[in-house]
C-alpha cells in the first residue's frame, strides 16, 4: 500500500508521504486549524505542523491566522491545486475503497473491525527505545576500556 501511495504522489520538491495523505484527507473538507488537525489525525503539535510546513512548501496548502484567534493558524488546500489533491487522494485510496466495495456489507464490518482492533493493539505495544544516531545497536557489547596492568611492584602489599 505504501509503494503505491508513493506512486501516486504528484511531482513535488518535498518527500510527501502517508502523514501528507491523511492531513490532506483532513483538510480537503475545508479549512482547519492546525490543532484541530493534529486532533483528527493523533498527532503532536509540532508534527503536524511539520506536515503542514512541507505541503506549503510543495504548494498543496496554504497557512494563515486565525482572524478570530491570531494565535491559531488556518490551513487550507489551494484553490489552484484542489484537482491535483483530488486526484493524489483517489490514487492513494482509490485501491482500498475498490476493493472494500467488492465485499459484502458483513465482510466490510469485519474487516473494519479487524483494522480497528489491531490499531488498538498496535496503541498497547511499548514503543522501543530508539537509540541514539551514532549509537551501538541495543544488543551488541559495549566496548571494554582498556584493562591496566601495574607492575607487580607498584602493588599494595599485604
Amino acid at each position: 500500500m505504501r509503494r503505491w501511495q508513493d506512486q501516486a504522489a504528484p511531482a513535488s520538491s518535498a518527500s510527501l508521504g502517508p502523514r501528507h495523505v491523511a492531513a490532506l484527507q483532513q483538510v480537503r473538507g475545508g479549512p482547519v486549524s492546525v490543532g484541530e488537525l493534529a486532533t483528527r489525525l493523533g498527532l503532536t503539535l509540532t508534527t503536524v505542523s511539520g506536515v503542514v510546513a512541507d505541503l506549503d512548501k510543495a504548494g498543496f496548502v496554504g497557512r494563515h491566522p486565525d482572524p478570530a484567534d491570531r494565535r491559531r493558524t488556518i490551513v487550507a488546500v489551494v484553490p489552484e491545486q484542489e484537482a491535483v489533491v483530488e486526484d493524489w487522494l483517489e490514487g492513494a485510496s482509490g485501491p482500498l475503497e475498490r476493493v472494500l466495495g467488492k465485499l459484502k456489507p458483513s465482510e466490510r464490518d469485519a474487516f473494519v473491525k479487524a483494522m480497528d482492533l489491531l490499531e488498538a493493539e498496535l496503541r498497547e505495544v511499548p514503543q522501543p527505545n530508539l537509540p541514539h544516531p551514532g549509537s551501538p545497536p541495543p544488543n551488541s557489547p559495549r566496548p571494554s576500556s582498556p584493562k591496566r596492568t601495574w607492575p607487580r611492584a607498584n602493588w599494595p602489599s599485604q
